[in-house]
């Protein structure tokens, strides 16, 4: 069974997780001053988030917009999920074919510090929503 349903779920957690990344905007300097956008496609659920590093503060829009992005990737719900609980591995995933990529997969590089900002802020936004 996926970790989200619908969408809507899926943008709500991602919502508040950077809603906490982006209160440490020093820690993402790399993307935010990287001049570039990712889109991030996800199925299971079917979703959308373009990351915006154009310029600080870090920008997120969250479906389906117009446009082009420097990169873009597409994966699984469950496959972010279980990299941000650091049950899989970023780069693995990269490289074993789960992460699909158009456009420059060095520039992705620019998401690590990003990445792992989320990866700290995911836990806590999980056990903020369901509660044991």
């Amino acid at each position: 069974m996926p970790v989200y349903t619908t969408a809507d779920e899926l943008y709500t957690v991602l919502k508040l997780v950077f809603a906490r990344v982006n209160q440490k905007p020093e820690q993402i300097e790399t993307f935010t001053s990287s001049n570039l956008v990712i889109r991030m496609r996800f199925s299971g659920p079917e979703a959308e988030v373009l990351l915006d590093g154009r310029q600080p503060p870090l920008e997120v829009f969250f479906g389906p917009r117009p446009g082009n992005a420097d990169l873009e990737m597409a994966m699984a719900a469950d496959l972010l999920h279980r990299i941000w609980l650091g049950q899989a591995k970023l780069r693995e995933a990269f490289f074993g074919g789960q992460i699909q990529t158009k456009g420059n997969i060095l520039r992705a590089m620019k998401l690590t510090d990003l990445f792992r900002e989320a990866e700290i802020a995911y836990p806590l936004v999980l056990a903020q929503l369901r509660p044991k």
